[in-house]
């Protein structure tokens, strides 16, 4: 395929990515997709596939779920409407779905409140702390896609921009997945919340659309490591903040934080996806 037509593609593909996350609640069939990504119906699907290495079902069923596991801990609505939510005719069909991607029923997943034990955050019993380092970090150069509303629903932005990496060829075992969150999610409301789907790039990036170029600032940095799913990730800050923080004797320095996603979900259970939630501190 030529560049040029290879490129055209993927931002076919990238509006398709995007009215998926924008109607996560809605039933999307495939001829409406088709027509949003100006491709024939009889091969939407099979493109679809061939670009970003799963279905259509697969990518709803995804993100769906990785929505559900964080309303499951961080929330209290119901079993049901979560079921609903999701896409799912019935509490049955959720919870094989459900136990099929996380090993465990909704409802144990609720009543535990995380899907492994935290080993990287298991408290050291003389001090009571978790392990955290302190990490001098280089600067680095970002390409960022937007997101606006909850961090859990994140997940499409971080779909268009692995779809466009792979198109530049950008994608290598040296760049990384960086979310970056701007907003506390304790006092901005949902629909308001900011964040950016980034990757690692080099000078050579430029803007284009709605993908900015941001730089993250060298400097010291707080960094927890988290293991399991995404939606656990709120108690790691709510212990980070409230605890460590104050008996740390550093001070956050007046810049967002962010977290880098050490391997690819798409690739691992999510018992096994590892986080760095990275704090700026003040400079010493």
């Amino acid at each position: 395929m030529k560049p040029s037509t290879s490129l055209d593609y993927h931002r076919r593909i990238d509006r398709v990515m995007r009215h998926i996350g924008d109607h996560l609640d809605e039933a999307l069939d495939l001829d409406s997709l088709a027509m949003i990504s100006c491709f024939s119906p009889c091969h939407f699907h099979r493109i679809y596939a061939g670009i970003t290495g799963e279905t259509v079902a697969e990518t709803l069923r995804r993100l769906r779920l990785s929505r559900a596991a964080g309303d499951l801990v961080q929330g209290e609505r119901p079993i049901a409407g979560i079921a609903e939510r999701a896409g799912y005719g019935s509490v049955a069909a959720f919870t094989r779905a459900f136990q099929s991607g996380y090993g465990i029923t909704p409802a144990a997943y609720r009543q535990r409140g995380f899907l492994v034990s935290p080993l990287p955050l298991q408290p050291d019993p003389e001090t009571g702390m978790y392990p955290v380092t302190i990490d001098d970090r280089p600067a680095t150069r970002l390409a960022a896609f937007p997101h606006r509303g909850s961090y859990m629903e994140i997940g499409t932005a971080f779909d268009r921009m692995i779809n466009w990496a792979i198109s530049r060829n950008l994608l290598s075992e040296t760049c990384r997945m960086i979310g970056v969150y701007y907003d506390d999610p304790q006092a901005v409301a949902e629909k308001d919340l900011r964040s950016d789907a980034c990757l690692s790039v080099g000078p050579e990036i430029k803007p284009e659309g709605d993908m900015r170029v941001i730089d993250l600032a060298a400097g010291r940095h707080a960094v927890l490591l988290h293991r399991g799913p995404y939606g656990e990730l709120g108690k790691a800050y709510a212990w980070l903040y409230g605890t460590w923080l104050p008996q740390s004797g550093e001070e956050a320095a007046d810049r967002p934080v962010h977290e880098v996603y050490l391997n690819n979900p798409r690739d691992l259970p999510p018992a096994e996806w590892l986080t760095e939630v990275c704090l700026p501190l003040v400079a010493r």
